[in-house]
């Protein structure tokens, strides 16, 4: 996915940033890059690839170089950034999040007029260059996020250094990924997720609504675009994606993550559900809350009955290449034998995309000598790939496992029947959990519903994405 991080004030920033996007590793795994504004009006830069080594290592000799009272950097599962650009608006550095769908027609309809990309190793044009295009067509900065924003197909979060040394920012204009500013005593730092700002001594500033715009320096932040009427903030921002500490709307990821947890033991408690195990086990490391959750309310025995290893390896798609990535997830999970070997396990976990890892995880279980292992899942079947933040990496929506799953058992008729599927209380619901079951090896399977998800989250439902699950934007 990505996400970005950037401050302004009265002092050196550059250590802030450093730590700040050092932060938000865990949104993307491929590029990084950090940029300061000088007094003189130029710009420090670098861009490094972060696939096999962490953030900190490929930055902290560029620091000096780094330095300034103006500074944003940024991690990416994409292209490299931040870019800058010189246009009749200035010089200015820019860092973006989110998806464009609609990049080939964007492209051409500038291509038709003349004007020239510079291409990608892999031929396409580098996002950041294409919404800097489409900001360059406007008067100013702020006219073009707006204009960039209404162009694309997708979602577009930005920040932007100008050579005057401020920061503007602005958020999709849905609001599909958060934006917070800090502040202290010298200045201001804006960002996604609030824990990364409050560990470097800042406080809770703003909050962007969706469509919103912000110019922040070192002595305040003004609104320039006021917020939208309307958003629909990812879903899984809470399951999955944002780190336990952060709070999005309002809403604290780890509490959401309990509470989840929480609302699923019930609902299989009243509906005679809950399977007699030995200990219930949250999956490292996001499950581990679901877990929890899911303990307390069932009254069953919380263990870890295995752990991942994650000092070399901190995410299991770091590698570029999947067997390697597969490898690597598999290396990681070290057993506790004694809390596997003859018990009867429960694991939750924060959702089921394909299905790949899940299916080695329980092999490894079964190996160690679990006698039975039964799989919750946080969120409901995903039955859609994302088209606004590309959580997920699959390239057909056939390589999301339920989804292939309808296919296999039903054709085309299936895609019909989608969201019947998606409901365990119809007869399609209970095929799809058994035929789960049976290729991935579980005892038995139940996931979240969609009304309990959106309970545990607990902001009006009409204000959440859940395209990945029924489709609906």
């Amino acid at each position: 996915m990505g996400a970005f991080f950037g401050a302004v004030s009265h002092r050196d920033v550059s250590l802030d940033v450093f730590f700040g996007v050092d932060y938000h590793s865990h949104l993307g795994t491929r590029r990084a890059g950090m940029v300061s504004a000088k007094p003189d009006g130029s710009f420090g830069r670098q861009i490094h690839s972060i696939e096999n080594t962490p953030f900190r290592t490929k930055f902290e000799h560029d620091l000096p170089e780094l330095s300034g009272t103006c500074v944003m950097g940024c991690i990416s599962d994409a292209d490299p950034q931040p870019l800058l650009v010189r246009s009749h608006l200035g010089i200015y550095a820019i860092s973006t999040v989110g998806a464009i769908a609609n990049t080939d027609v964007l492209v051409q309809r500038f291509e038709d007029r003349g004007h020239q990309f510079m291409a990608t190793s892999s031929g396409m044009v580098n996002s950041n260059e294409l919404v800097a295009a489409l900001i360059n067509t406007q008067d100013t900065i702020v006219d073009g996020i707006r204009y960039a924003q209404d162009q694309i197909e997708g979602s577009l979060t930005v920040l932007i250094m100008t050579q005057s040394g401020e920061l503007i920012a602005a958020r999709d204009s849905m609001g599909r990924l958060p934006v917070l500013i800090g502040k202290d005593d010298d200045g201001y730092c804006v960002t996604f997720e609030s824990f990364a700002y409050g560990k470097l001594g800042y406080t809770d500033a703003y909050e962007l609504g969706p469509a919103e715009i912000v110019r922040i320096t070192a002595d305040g932040f003004e609104v320039v675009a006021p917020a939208g009427n309307t958003m629909r903030i990812c879903a899984f921002l809470w399951v999955y994606y944002g780190y336990p500490n952060s709070t999005y709307e309002g809403v604290n990821v780890e509490v959401m993550r309990y509470r989840n947890g929480e609302i699923m033991a019930r609902r299989e408690r009243e509906l005679g559900l809950l399977p007699e195990v030995d200990y219930v086990a949250g999956m490292p490391d996001s499950g581990l809350p679901h877990g929890i959750g899911y303990a307390n309310e069932s009254h069953l025995p919380l263990a870890r009955p295995f752990v991942k290893y994650t000092p070399t390896w901190p995410r299991s798609f770091m590698p570029s290449n999947q067997e390697v990535r597969n490898r690597v997830a598999k290396m990681k999970q070290v057993p506790v034998p004694e809390l596997i070997r003859d018990k009867r396990l429960l694991l939750v976990d924060d959702s089921i995309v394909r299905g790949t890892q899940m299916r080695e995880t329980i092999d490894f279980l079964r190996d160690t000598g679990a006698s039975e292992v039964h799989m919750r899942s946080a969120c409901p079947p995903i039955m859609y790939g994302c088209k606004y933040l590309s959580f997920s990496r699959s390239r057909s929506e056939y390589e999301l496992v339920a989804r292939r799953k309808v296919r296999e058992l039903e054709g085309e008729e299936g895609e019909r029947h989608l969201d019947e599927y998606a409901d365990g209380r119809t007869e399609r619901g209970r095929c799809l959990l058994k035929s789960l079951c049976e290729e991935m090896g579980f005892d038995s399977l139940e996931y979240q519903t969609l009304d309990g998800l959106l309970d545990a989250i607990g902001i009006d439902p009409s204000k959440v994405c859940t395209y990945c699950w029924n489709g609906r934007e």
